[in-house]
């Protein structure tokens, strides 16, 4: 991954950080579809202004903005850069990024109150993910319920399982509706919506290591490459395949 060529526009390597929950993308200035994302992202030109496209708004030139899950909606870059960082609705750094744009209309923020910070880090010869995502949204540093944490280990380990959240409530002791309460007010969103960026990662990581997409989403229990595909266009507006064939390398976040 990440040896094929890149634009002679950008000099340096497209990465996508990936953890479970949120993602980082910075490089290239890709061409991405219109689309109507399922995760909240905020999209920040490196070097030059965007065009954000949408219905309710027209066009609008800007240097960030933050746009809802469920909004479709197509960035037209001006420069050879972008960043885009995508976060779980209902997480906390959705909140915290959300707190931090200067105006909303429709729904959607303009102008993060930490613009210049992110372009600078975005810039730096050997950009820091962490440091642009707590930039971004906040440092989340909450404790988590201890049922809870070995729920999610049990995800992680077991990705591509069926185990569902009635049999992991009864694990932890608990009824299912008040593991579902306590799962989304711990993890940052809905046991459903973690056990797909849980996939989501494992394929990243398997891809990472030399594995082929259709192995690894099947691995991952995505029903096909198709159904990846599609979860992965509705999270950033291109497919995987585009993603990778355009010399961008994967790089997890999560332990």
């Amino acid at each position: 991954m990440g040896t094929a060529a890149l634009p002679e526009t950008c000099c340096r390597t497209a990465t996508l950080w990936l953890g479970t929950g949120y993602a980082c993308y910075l490089g290239a200035s890709l061409r991405l579809d219109a689309h109507s994302g399922s995760v909240q992202c905020l999209a920040v030109g490196v070097d030059a202004p965007f065009t954000l496209r949408t219905a309710e708004l027209g066009e609008r030139t800007v240097r960030s903005a933050l746009i809802p899950p469920r909004r479709v909606h197509r960035v037209l870059a001006h420069g050879d850069r972008m960043l885009f960082c995508y976060f779980d609705p209902g997480s906390p750094r959705a909140r915290g990024t959300l707190a931090r744009m200067a105006s909303i209309e429709h729904g959607i923020g303009f102008a993060h109150d930490a613009e210049s910070e992110l372009i600078a880090s975005a810039e730096s010869a050997d950009p820091d993910p962490m440091q642009i995502l707590d930039c971004a949204g906040g440092r989340v540093s909450a404790p988590i319920d201890a049922r809870i944490v070995e729920a999610i280990a049990t995800l992680r380990a077991n990705p591509g399982s069926t185990v569902d959240a009635g049999e992991l409530a009864a694990a932890v002791h608990l009824s299912t509706s008040r593991f579902l309460h306590l799962f989304s007010a711990h993890a940052g969103t809905s046991f459903r919506r973690y056990r797909l960026w849980v996939r989501m990662v494992h394929v990243g990581a398997a891809v990472s290591k030399g594995r082929d997409l259709t192995t690894a989403s099947a691995d991952a229990g995505f029903a096909s490459p198709s159904h990846f595909s599609d979860a992965f266009h509705t999270m950033c507006g291109l497919t995987a395949t585009a993603l990778l064939a355009s010399g961008a390398r994967i790089v997890l976040l999560d332990s």
